[in-house]
């Protein structure tokens, strides 16, 4: 019998719990000791470096879980990403000492799919500006663009695609979607087309990201993409901010081939202060807060927390990340 008394437990997501905070107290009462992060924002390798030895199992944020963070985990038996994308988590590094990785798949995708629809509708109406216009004491008169009848291409239609999909099918959108690994039969049941690269970015006005960032996809938003995409077309970007060729973006923006773009993601997170993507009244920036929802957070803190406490068990996990095999 697996004593989880003797277990010690790292928290470092700045969120996990503050919806239902019923999961932060099953996980102290399960385990014998949590240790939150204490710097409020996501880690890096050498403050890991720190925290880990001596963990049992870490909840893991967006931090910077490289092979140096990992060196001297020596009790660590999983890292449970509070999250989907283990873009961040060095899985062969995890794969040498035995450590398994799992994540929380379908957790934000709702949430993340929420956020892309409303970036869509603040891009199409100029929603802050003319907030902040009115707040100035002016009555701006602006010419916004309908979605309804406006194509929104979807490059990647895995579980936030498919949100946004079946969303906006009532805002009269016409829907044209790139995923190599597409369901087909949910694209017949929900009108949309499946097509390639060139032709979904040719025919988009919007163009929303929902692919995971992987060799193959990093930097895939280059000059050459850009140059692909409809002139005047929307970009959105609610995925990973290494998709986007950053200073490729911003020449088709100054140049006016793109209308408009909405960030979630950026390559550096927080970007500079003197980013100048920041700086252009066309582009609207979030703070990667996709997942950022009553709904989402407690959903992610449960998965994170059941899987972990499932390998301290040694239970199989319900979403194991595979992992890199090492000879």
């Amino acid at each position: 019998m697996v004593d989880l008394g003797a277990c010690r437990v790292l928290v470092t997501p700045t969120s996990f719990g503050r919806g239902d905070s019923r999961v932060r107290t099953e996980l102290q009462a399960a385990v014998g000791e949590v240790i939150y992060n204490p710097f409020g924002r996501p880690l890096k390798s050498h403050q890991l470096q720190k925290l880990l030895p001596g963990c049992d199992g870490y909840i893991a944020g967006l931090d910077e879980i490289d092979a140096a963070a990992l060196r001297d985990a020596d009790k660590l038996r999983v890292i449970a990403r509070y999250g989907v994308g283990v873009d961040s988590v060095d899985l062969a590094a995890a794969a040498t000492h035995g450590i398994i990785v799992t994540n929380t798949p379908l957790a934000n995708a709702l949430s993340v799919a929420e956020l892309t629809i409303g970036l869509m509708l603040a891009l199409a109406r100029s929603i802050p500006d003319l907030v902040g216009e009115t707040r100035a004491g002016n009555w701006p008169r602006r010419t916004g663009v309908t979605l309804s009848g406006k194509t929104v291409g979807l490059f990647g239609l895995g579980a936030v695609g498919r949100h946004v999909a079946t969303r906006l099918r009532a805002f009269g959108c016409v829907l044209i979607a790139h995923d190599p690994a597409a369901d087909v039969v949910f694209a017949q049941e929900h009108d949309i087309e499946l097509a390639s690269p060139k032709v979904v970015l040719s025919r988009a006005d919007f163009l929303s990201l929902h692919v995971p960032l992987l060799p193959a996809t990093r930097g895939m938003v280059d000059a050459a993409f850009l140059s692909a995409m409809k002139r005047g077309a929307f970009l959105v970007n609610t995925a990973r901010g290494e998709l986007i060729d950053e200073a490729a973006l911003l020449q088709a923006l100054e140049s006016g081939h793109l209308r408009g773009a909405a960030l979630d993601t950026f390559s550096q997170e927080p970007p500079p202060p003197d980013h100048p993507l920041l700086n252009l009244p066309q582009v609207l920036l979030t703070p990667h807060a996709g997942a950022h929802t009553d709904g989402a957070i407690d959903a992610m803190g449960w998965g994170a927390v059941r899987d972990c406490l499932a390998v301290l068990r040694g239970e199989p996990p319900q979403f194991p990340v595979p992992l890199p095999v090492i000879n």
